[in-house]
């Protein structure tokens, strides 16, 4: 308010002092002009000497000599266009740092301060300080989740887009657990606080915004040095003309259009707007010190559970004694399973679930903590755990199972179903790559990352398939918290490195990087703490994102200062060489701050690097596509099951018949719909010859393996053919199979950046 003031005061005075001019009063105008420039002389003094006390040489030297100079020397007017220039340029920074901090801005001005807490049958309203774990909270349409907590209704829609960049509201079931920081976007609900206001979600991110509003960047501290040798080419330039021509207002032209505002303003607008524009994105960075240093990173070292792994296992492969069969293993499995609270044991019953599996009640459950479960299932007395739990009861987990059931063991874990004393089935569970890691790894490199390692505790035979599916430049598995740091001072000898983790052990490992990055939406308060930028939405591919923004930030900053003294110092040369009066160099000077600080703020607005293709609309089915993709990768599954059953005789012939009407109903349907909609749309929006080509080919090569599918199956069925067709249907059903889970990855990944405009949910 305080610079919107002064600059109110200088106008003003230079409105008035022409006014006096121009109605027959010339002698009143140079005082009018002197009162209007004079108290902006006292502002910058008193800045010059804080800046001076803060052992920092002030720039604004020469904005202030050159007041007073043109005062002394008789060009009123020039002073009071310099004190305008001064001023206006301190209201236009207040204005543009506005502007570049809205994000930041409301994030604070949206802090709950009153929540409604349940007393029995009693509400009352409290201050949200006063919230207490265990609390029970109703909050109402429209009001801000005041504690992060768990939901106490049916279900619960919350517009999460403050926290997390996305525009869609996201819906929550019983239970689930709410941060806070979202608005209530349907109708009220109850839910149970596990935390005090000051220690939830949204006070940590009030924290972080805090700091990055205050912290002081290198690239301003560069400014700062720049502008000593400015000032002091600056002198010696003004000095130089009024010893060669002996005419004083050739030096104060020179001083006039010497003030340095570009190098004092572009670099913290452009920064602060960049801050702003991670911000809206769910990106939160601590300042512009981590701005510019993420905007230098060369190296990006990843952990993995949590950071490309989703962090929750999932049923990968499943192998059985054919005499029990696969889905009846899965289905005793996810019966024993319901009585087990282990990650392993849920994948299990959502597996089962999903595959439409009922699941009967288990009885006498008993679990053993980070060994198994064991527990009667319709009379079976069943084991389901982990290799060691089962030999400690005698039954070898691995014995008369196939070579494919070890391989598969090899790269994930394994649990192990015993049936009545005797090894069943093997459930191989793996933690699969987040949907988005390849493309932010790909993104990642055309940003210039040079190196993209993972650095891990898991094994190494866990961690080398994530290192050959992204293409790492290298892979350290088994890491220790002290490994991490070592391997990160190591990366960081070579090149800036930026470190990516989501839990307790990854926090070393984020203070010891030039930038920690910390999966914030998911992950620790630790690894968020250390983290110099924090995501708020679970999705890795916000790192291209976050330094794609930091680049942009830092160039449009160093054009801003380059272009803006560059056109100082031209306009130096010329009012040295008598080209430009005080007066007409403090015309000039204003309009050379209005466009340094106007292109500083171009920093707001998204780069060619940072494009992505717009989202699609409703009616390309997109959501319908993706949804479809779970059964059709049932279908996969069966396709396999039923090449495995084929025989020499037609024992399969039921099942098979069973799977070649699901390709005629489920799988060819869907392709034509995407060829009718969804491709049409996206190839308009990525552009390029042809885009969708690929995919489409792929369509025809699985409609032609399923025709031969159907044409085999008549075949087959003919007296006396079963035997003859049985080992060619069978390579069809394993290609097609093989065809149709590498089609839904390619197309998955070729539309992920329109999924991901859509919902920041894991599909």
């Amino acid at each position: 308010m305080r610079r919107y003031l002064l600059l109110s005061w200088v106008l003003a005075g230079l409105v008035a002092g022409g006014a006096a001019h121009l109605l027959g009063r010339p002698d009143l105008a140079p005082w009018l002009w002197s009162a209007a420039a004079l108290p902006v002389a006292a502002h910058v003094g008193l800045g010059l000497v804080r800046s001076l006390l803060g052992g920092r040489v002030g720039v604004d030297a020469v904005a202030l000599f050159a007041i007073l100079g043109a005062v002394v020397l008789g060009e009123e007017a020039a002073a009071a266009v310099i004190g305008l220039m001064v001023a206006g340029g301190e209201a236009l920074e207040a204005w543009a740092e506005g502007r570049a901090t809205r994000a930041l801005t409301d994030l604070m001005a949206r802090a709950p301060r009153r929540a409604a807490r349940i007393d029995g049958e009693a509400i009352e309203e409290i201050d949200v300080a006063a919230i207490r774990p265990g609390d029970l909270l109703l909050v109402r349409p429209g009001e801000t989740v005041p504690a992060d907590g768990t939901l106490d209704d049916i279900s619960a829609t919350l517009d999460e887009s403050m926290l997390t960049g996305e525009p869609l509201p996201v819906d929550f079931r019983a239970g689930a657990v709410l941060r806070s920081g979202g608005v209530n976007a349907g109708p009220a609900f109850r839910m149970r606080a596990t935390h005090g206001s000051e220690d939830s979600t949204y006070a940590a991110i009030l924290r972080l915004t805090q700091e990055a509003a205050v912290a002081r960047a290198p690239l301003a501290r560069l400014a700062d040095q720049w502008a000593v040798g400015f000032v002091a080419f600056t002198a010696v330039l003004a000095g130089g003309a009024w010893a060669v021509t002996g005419d004083p207002l050739r030096a104060l032209a020179v001083l006039v259009v010497a003030t340095p505002c570009p190098l004092i303003l572009a670099a913290p607008v452009a920064l602060v707007a960049g801050i702003g524009r991670a911000a809206r994105r769910g990106i939160v960075v601590k300042g512009g010190g981590a701005l510019e240093r993420l905007a230098r990173i060369r190296t990006v070292l990843f952990d993995k559970t949590g950071t490309l792994t989703p962090g929750h296992p999932r049923l990968a492969a499943v192998d059985a004694d054919p005499a029990l069969g696969r889905e009846e293993a899965l289905r005793l499995a996810g019966a024993l399973a319901q009585g087990s609270t282990h990650p392993v044991s849920a994948a299990l019953v959502r597996a089962a679930t999903a595959r439409g599996v009922a699941l009967p009640v288990p009885e006498t459950v008993a679990e053993v903590p980070g060994g198994g479960v064991t527990g009667m299932v319709e009379g079976k007395t069943l084991m389901l755990g982990a290799e060691g739990f089962l030999h400690a009861a005698g039954i070898d987990p691995q014995s008369g199972f196939s070579i494919a059931a070890q391989v598969s063991a090899a790269a994930g874990s394994v649990a192990w179903l015993a049936v009545d004393g005797v090894p069943s089935a093997a459930f191989v569970m793996a933690d699969g790559l987040r949907q988005e890691a390849p493309r932010t790894v790909r993104r990642l490199r055309a940003l210039g990352v040079r190196r993209v390692v993972l650095v891990t505790g898991d094994r190494a035979a866990a961690a080398a398939p994530l290192g050959r599916a992204l293409r790492l430049n290298e892979v350290f598995s088994h890491q220790t918290p002290a490994d991490k740091i070592a391997v990160v001072r190591a990366e960081a000898a070579a090149a800036p490195t930026a470190m990516v983790g989501d839990g307790v052990n990854d926090a070393p490992a984020l203070a010891a990087a030039d930038v920690g990055i910390a999966m914030g939406a998911a992950g620790t308060a630790a690894a968020a703490e250390a983290g110099d930028v924090v995501l708020l939405v679970d999705r890795v591919d916000r790192v291209a994102e976050a330094i794609a923004i930091a680049r942009r930030s830092r160039r449009v900053a160093l054009q801003a200062i380059a272009l803006g003294m560059g056109m100082s110092g031209v306009a130096m040369i010329v009012a040295a060489l008598g080209g430009l009066t005080p007066l007409a160099g403090a015309l000039v000077q204003e309009a050379i701050d209005v466009f340094a600080i106007l292109y500083a703020l171009s920093a707001l607005r998204p780069g060619a690097e940072e494009q992505v293709p717009d989202s699609l609309p409703a009616e390309a089915g997109l959501d319908e596509r993706y949804h479809e993709h779970a059964g059709l990768r049932q279908l996969a599954e069966a396709l396999r099951d039923a090449g495995e059953a084929i025989d020499a005789t037609p024992s399969a012939a039921a099942e098979l018949a069973a799977v070649e009407e699901r390709l005629r109903t489920e799988l060819l349907p869907h392709q034509h719909e995407e060829e009718r909609a969804l491709y049409p749309e996206a190839a308009r929006r990525l552009g390029g010859q042809d885009p969708m080509a690929p995919l489409i080919r792929m369509h025809a090569e699985i409609e032609a393996l399923a025709d031969r599918v159907a044409v085999l199956m008549g075949l087959a069925t003919k007296d006396g053919s079963w035997e003859a067709t049985a080992p060619e249907l069978r390579r069809t059903l394993f290609a097609l199979e093989a065809l149709l889970r590498l089609h839904l990855t390619m197309e998955e990944e070729m539309l992920a950046d329109f999924r991901g405009a859509q919902s920041a949910a894991h599909p």
